[in-house]
């Protein structure tokens, strides 16, 4: 292995209890660059392009008690071409980033340290006050990567091969921009929301394939809410107002606290992708909430969308764990949540929404090959999580036509994230690529990037490139084709 450490950061962590400050999460303070790793198996030569995921990566300790969700962002990044690998690891270097590295500490409040201050609030703070991480979710559009925070921060613009910092996206709206904004490969424009406290609440936006804004309308939602993805087809977005909202007396007081309203339906707003806040149709449906939407496509008078239902939302306390973490633990455990796989139809001429579910098993996390994104797809890679834990410990496949479904097991204490799919060079079906992975194994500390043949995940990688260190486990992650971000960039 061919590898350099361009940079190590001085850590102040000292929580050496927190369940996600240790194992498979434990943050780590290098910045790698990585050739000629050593390989299990062949990496095949009929792919091109860039996995990268993000991961929460905290520096300083924490002010008050820690989520993860608030960890400094870091992006692993590995590039194929023509039979070889290259990786690349990098914080995010936010301005919260560097404020708190010139301190050296910790300067922001998380998510859930109330009652505990943040040293500079309202500086270089998401719409909701937390520290811009950029840590939760990661996309190439234009050519150049995206990140971007679940509490609606800015925008970061990398480059995809070397992940040097490009800036704050200059589109970024004034109430910022939330985690999953959709890339449309067919057209190349992206589209994206936000949400405040403030009316309208929730607005949405487009920017085309040479990364300038062209549409950008408020949602009219009921008051201040959560939502955390959205979806698109061909000719239309999917944004949500699910009955998880912040406590209106709490966010007085600035404490962002959810609440689950089991009487509340879940509200669909239908918007032409380049419409209007009257052109809105909205939809209703069961109650619940949903972290990922997967796929939406249109089928004659329907709009079909699919994604994971939860159908525990707010689940009770986990007693197998400390009390200061039980809360915590099972808000983050998906098997808690119930999260399983599930179809919404929405009938745009009668506005009846029927729903179904594809799966009863507890899956979340889901890709599906990109090239059929907005269109009728087949095939859905779903993340198995660990129960009780925010940790993936397989895959499985569904085949939505014929409801067959395979399933990969990554083994004894070696975890994973979800897994995009990458399409082979001149690919002649819809799975017709590879599944890749980063895989953090516990039983030696170690860590490696997985393809597996999408065709046949039962038979596991067809090779394992081993990386410099451990990688902390993580959030989202993308693929992007090598020749797309060569015109992109050229053009």
């Amino acid at each position: 292995m061919a590898a350099t450490l361009v940079k190590n950061y001085e850590s102040t962590i000292t929580d050496d209890r927190h369940p996600y400050l240790t194992g498979a999460w434990a943050p780590i303070t290098e910045e790698y660059n990585a050739t000629d790793m050593e390989v299990i198996g062949e990496i095949p030569d009929d792919i091109d392009g860039i996995y990268i995921r993000n991961t929460e990566n905290p520096v300083h300790e924490a002010l008050g008690r820690y989520h993860p969700f608030n960890g400094d962002g870091m992006l692993h990044m590995m590039a194929f071409k023509d039979g070889k690998a290259e990786y690349r690891n990098r914080f995010i270097r936010t301005r919260g980033f560097e404020a708190e590295q010139e301190a050296g500490e910790s300067l922001w409040a998380g998510w859930i340290a109330y009652p505990v201050q943040s040293k500079r609030p309202g500086e270089c703070a998401s719409q909701q006050g937390l520290k811009d991480a950029s840590s939760t979710d990661v996309v190439v559009h234009a050519g150049k990567i995206l990140t971007t925070f679940f509490m609606c921060g800015e925008g970061y613009r990398l480059d995809p091969y070397t992940l040097d910092h490009l800036g704050i996206e200059a589109w970024t709206p004034i109430d910022g921009i939330s985690a999953h904004p959709k890339v449309d490969e067919a057209t190349g424009e992206m589209m994206f929301f936000n949400y405040t406290e403030h009316a309208p609440f929730m607005h949405y936006g487009v920017v085309d394939a040479k990364n300038k804004l062209q549409h950008y309308i408020p949602i009219n939602v009921n008051g201040p809410c959560m939502p955390h993805d959205m979806a698109f087809s061909k000719n239309y977005s999917i944004l949500n107002e699910l009955p998880m909202a912040w406590i209106p007396e709490m966010l007085e007081q600035g404490i962002y606290m959810p609440r689950y309203d089991e009487e509340k339906p879940s509200r669909f707003a239908v918007v032409p992708r380049y419409g209007q806040p009257e052109d809105i149709k909205w939809f209703e449906g069961k109650p619940t909430y949903v972290l990922h939407w997967l796929n939406a496509y249109e089928d004659g008078d329907e709009l079909i969308m699919d994604g994971y239902f939860q159908g525990n939302p707010m689940p009770d306390p986990l007693k197998d764990h400390p009390r200061r973490y039980s809360t915590l633990m099972a808000l983050l455990d998906l098997h808690s949540l119930e999260a399983r796989l599930h179809r919404w139809r929405f009938n745009l001429k009668t506005g009846e929404t029927i729903e179904e579910d594809l799966d009863d098993e507890v899956l979340e996390f889901g890709m599906f090959n990109q090239k059929y994104a907005g269109e009728k797809y087949r095939y859905v890679y779903s993340a198995k999580p660990k129960k009780e834990w925010f940790l993936f410990e397989g895959l499985v496949k569904h085949d939505l036509e014929t409801g067959e479904k395979q399933t990969l097991m990554f083994g004894e204490n070696r975890f994973g994230s979800e897994a995009p799919f990458v399409p082979r060079i001149n690919a002649k079906g819809e799975d017709d690529g590879y599944l890749v992975s980063f895989i953090t194994d516990m039983n030696t500390d170690t860590s490696e990037c997985v393809l597996i043949d999408a065709r046949d995940i039962e038979a596991g990688p067809v090779c394992r490139i081993m990386l410099p260190h451990r990688i902390p486990s993580g959030t989202h992650a993308t693929w992007a084709n090598g020749e797309d971000i060569r015109v992109a960039n050229a053009s």
